[in-house]
């Protein structure tokens, strides 16, 4: 017999340098074990893809990438997403980034909360633009391999979004709406908590709070590319975490933000990082193309909407509720 009260359950962590939130409405009675466990995939995929650890299995493999590395099943699983992203971004998604963000400065946790970070940078040009990306995994019983190909890679974005699709999978059969956020990194199954889908802010890149869009989601997963918090300077010059594989260097000159929408996180992800790398004369066309639902804002704060965003957005601060 119902009593009418609305019961959640909710775990919060840090984790992969940021806060992570699961939140699960009517709870199963096994919910408790499958929030833990699903904390323990993040667990696993930070210890397993962490660029800020040398001891980490991704590091190891970055050291000497032209060889074959025995590596946990989830840094194999995140160098076989990424390459499928390569593909079909035709190159923009590019993990060998890394090398850009090393000259840049960003070779460890950098203290973004703080404020202001200015950096001296390394030695050396902006790498050339490079041939496509063909890494390699194989899995022979429980043992994983991956060959990177030839060149260091950074799996933070890809490997973000994955945890939260894996999180959500352990996740989705413990109550009848889930939500797993990682630092505006989401999925969504479920009705939400009032029953009528699940309220999400896209957060203004400029001030912060309140958001310029709400959005209403189910059974979806969306992600933010967005300079707001990974900024600094290196020898003066403004720069961001958002590398351009093109040309080296920080990209998406007069875009600040880019939030996606997608059935899957991780897709979410790389479309979000893709759409803001093509800059503001042509993510709507991307977008377009690729029929992305997508929200993003211009250097000078303008709020743009994809058509394919459209119905999913509740209220704008330059339009109300629609």
């Amino acid at each position: 017999m119902s009593t009418g009260y609305r019961t959640a359950a909710r775990l919060g962590f840090r984790s992969m340098a940021t806060d992570v939130t699961f939140h699960v409405e009517h709870p199963t009675p096994d919910a408790a074990q499958a929030l833990e466990e699903a904390r323990e995939v993040f667990a696993r995929v930070e210890s397993a893809c962490t660029r800020f650890d040398p001891d980490s299995p991704l590091m190891r493999a970055n050291a000497s990438p032209g060889r074959w590395h025995v590596v946990p099943q989830e840094c194999a699983d995140a160098v076989r997403e990424a390459g499928r992203a390569h593909l079909e971004t035709g190159g923009v998604f590019d993990p060998r980034v890394l090398d850009a963000l090393l000259r840049l400065g960003y070779d460890r946790t950098l203290p973004f909360a703080r404020g202001a970070v200015e950096l001296a940078g390394a030695a050396g040009d902006a790498a050339a633009a490079r041939p496509r990306w063909r890494p390699r995994t194989e899995r022979r019983g429980d043992r994983h391999r991956v060959h990177l190909d030839g060149t260091p890679i950074d799996l933070g974005g890809i490997g973000k979004g994955l945890a939260v699709r894996w999180a959500w999978e352990r996740l989705r059969a413990a109550g009848d709406s889930v939500m797993v956020d990682a630092g505006g990194d989401c999925m969504f199954s479920g009705p939400g908590p009032d029953g009528d889908g699940w309220h999400v802010g896209v957060e203004d890149p400029l001030e912060g709070d309140p958001p310029v869009a709400v959005l209403v989601l189910a059974d979806a997963g969306c992600a933010t590319s967005s300079i707001r918090v990974r900024r600094w300077k290196v020898d003066g010059r403004r720069v961001h975490h958002l590398i351009d594989p093109r040309t080296g260097e920080s990209g998406g000159e007069g875009l600040l933000a880019v939030t996606v929408t997608h059935p899957d996180t991780a897709w979410a992800e790389v479309w979000s990082k893709t759409l803001l790398l093509a800059g503001p004369a042509e993510i709507a066309e991307v977008a377009a193309i690729r029929d992305l639902a997508a929200v993003w804002v211009e250097a000078d704060g303008t709020l743009r909407l994809s058509a394919a965003a459209r119905p999913l957005v509740l209220w704008t601060a330059a339009d109300g509720y629609l």
